[in-house]
């Protein structure tokens, strides 16, 4: 995206992609067995560490960028441990570690970060997924977040899951494969009240674009097929 005038969303799809149902059926019936990079298990370790010392209820912020959305998480849930997670080191590059105001941003691929998330049994008290990569074309369908084989391990880390968009036709799609695991997603339109949770929410809204927000209860304990 433009760093000045924000531009809507352009895309070969006109609704959801043909190939989702498939897609999604597949991630949550089979295992993802790509091997786990060693970096990523040693930043997961120690991230676990001061986890575990903090003992508080945990928010993950997915794809948290500069982590100004974590920072307003941790300041609307104080008795909370906001965990940001984001793979660019250059975002990240001057806060990483804030773990004495319940703040962890860190640098780390979020697909690992997910699956390791799951072994460790963490169960996450609310999950947010702000303004992903809309990966708009249709071949890109399983860079998604809900068209990746990750997905059953998103649904598997529990809690109150939020997503945020300016792409209709990702919120449907999102919704449409939370349905296929049994889990119901409420979309709706959204309208930032008072403090933009991040830099990209302000782009967007100030540009115009018709923003949505989706909302589950991630309260399965595996996610399943609806047959």
């Amino acid at each position: 995206m433009a760093t000045g005038a924000s531009r809507e969303v352009v895309s070969n799809q006109t609704g959801i992609h043909e190939n989702l149902e498939v897609v999604v059926r597949k991630h949550l019936t089979t295992d993802f067995d790509k091997p786990i990079a060693d970096h990523s298990k040693r930043t997961f370790e120690e991230v676990y560490r001061q986890v575990e010392a903090a003992g508080l209820p945990l928010i993950l912020d997915a794809g948290c960028g500069t982590g100004d959305s974590s920072r307003k998480l941790a300041r609307d849930f104080p008795d909370h441990l906001v965990i940001g997670v984001d793979k660019s080191t250059h975002r990240l590059a001057k806060e990483r570690d804030l773990g004495a105001l319940g703040l962890l941003l860190v640098h780390a691929d979020l697909t690992d970060f997910y699956r390791l998330a799951v072994r460790a049994d963490w169960q996450l008290a609310r999950h947010y997924l702000l303004y992903p990569n809309p990966w708009p074309k249709a071949a890109h369908l399983q860079r998604r977040w809900h068209g990746s084989p990750v997905l059953p391990d998103i649904v598997k880390l529990g809690g109150r899951l939020e997503l945020r968009t300016n792409w209709r036709i990702y919120a449907e799609e999102f919704s449409k494969a939370l349905e296929l695991a049994g889990i119901e997603c409420l979309i709706e339109k959204y309208h930032p009240q008072g403090e933009y949770i991040s830099l990209f929410e302000k782009k967007y809204s100030t540009a115009g674009h018709h923003l949505l927000r989706g909302r589950a209860r991630m309260d399965l304990p595996d996610p399943k097929v609806k047959k």
